[in-house]
């Protein structure tokens, strides 16, 4: 998928550039923009992909295959040697070629890797419970840019619903004492009806290499106006093999657009009435799409005591989220800075009140209870 492209000027190997979203050379500063990759990507339709009509390219890109964890990323054709960007091990080049399917779009690194450095940095002070020494594992060359495969989908969707809807209503009764108090009823009645939505892009990504909590907490990735593919984007990069084919990736899709779909009808009974329960939902989707993408991430791995921790960076929105150690000595400072001063509040608040004791005794105790009356629907 990578190609390599030396600069006409002096030969060097020029890398796509953050700034001008074209290629420069890092040795003379030529420049060369980016042409003919404006046009809108392709969406296909999705009945089609079990009959795999889906822009089945051949390519034969260089792989490099991580012994450790097992992941597979395309390089420049130049390359022989890279640290993982996932576990942080030192891999080789791959001894066979892979065929695959092109990508239909790449949305490109708008942040650049003297600035992701800098949010990298930021993130690391923040982190005031790591240990100290953590912050001289950094290394800016271990920080990769790397494009993670994703699957993006779109749909119709409808679902009628049938559920409960209850309603507050506040009475005043007499408890066992004879006293009254006001107590919420909630009454509950049927009731139906139907949502729409139309889901744009829902992604999903195809690396079963990335923790699926971690890599969706440095979402979103705005694909709307995403650029055809181009190797040229890839210059100066990596970019990962998918690993989640398909028909997994539109399972996962699916289930994030019926949990979507449910909160929509759940909304829909509450502008109605206070409370809503046994939701039964009926959905149903057409005019079904796809693509395939590569969405910029900067992923790096360090180890502490033996275990490995990771951190990606959005390579478009500079978003960061990532594992890290936690001190025991600050944890251990910090619950006996809060004993002292629970200790200092304790002294600080006076004599003892026990002669206070039974002074509010007699006085009437008002409760709010609130309880369920179910009607036959």
């Amino acid at each position: 998928m990578s190609e390599v492209y030396y600069c006409k000027n002096c030969g060097g190997i020029m890398e796509f550039d953050v700034g001008t979203q074209g290629l420069k050379c890092p040795n003379c500063g030529t420049e060369e923009a980016i042409v003919g990759t404006q046009g809108e990507v392709k969406e296909h339709d999705l009945t089609s992909y079990a009959k795999k009509t889906i822009r089945a390219e051949e390519k034969t890109s260089s792989t490099m295959q991580c012994p450790s964890c097992g992941a597979t990323v395309e390089v420049e054709a130049t390359s022989t040697a890279k640290d993982c960007p996932y576990c942080g091990t030192a891999f080789v080049l791959a001894e066979k070629q892979l065929s695959n399917i092109m990508p239909d779009g790449v949305l490109p690194f708008r942040i650049d890797r003297n600035r992701v450095g800098e949010i990298f940095g930021k993130w690391i002070k923040r982190r005031w419970l790591a240990p100290g020494e953590l912050k001289n594992l950094y290394q800016k060359d271990k920080l990769q840019g790397i494009y993670i495969p994703y699957w993006t989908f779109d749909a119709q969707a409808q679902a009628s619903y049938r559920a409960e809807g209850g309603t507050n209503h506040t009475v005043t009764v007499r408890n066992s004492k004879g006293e009254e108090e006001r107590r919420t009823e909630i009454r509950w009645r049927a009731t139906s009806g139907s949502v729409r939505h139309f889901f744009d892009d829902v992604l999903v990504h195809a690396s079963d290499r990335l923790d699926d909590g971690l890599i969706r907490r440095i979402e979103p990735f705005h694909t709307q106006e995403i650029p055809e593919y181009s190797p040229d984007y890839l210059s100066g990069y990596s970019s990962e093999v998918y690993t989640v084919d398909l028909a997994d990736a539109h399972r996962k899709a699916r289930s994030r657009m019926e949990s979507e779909l449910r909160s929509l009808a759940e909304q829909d009974v509450l502008r109605r009435f206070d409370h809503v329960r046994n939701l039964r939902m009926d959905d149903s989707y057409r005019d079904e799409t796809y693509k395939h993408v590569l969405l910029p991430v900067y992923a790096t791995a360090y180890h502490y005591k033996n275990r490995q921790y990771t951190v990606l960076i959005n390579g478009e929105t500079g978003k960061i989220q990532g594992e890290y150690p936690k001190s025991p000595a600050k944890i251990a400072l910090i619950v006996l800075a809060a004993a002292l001063f629970a200790a200092a509040f304790m002294w600080l608040t006076g004599p003892d009140k026990s002669e206070d004791y039974g002074q509010n005794a007699g006085q009437e105790i008002c409760t709010e209870i609130t309880y369920e009356q179910i009607e036959e629907v």
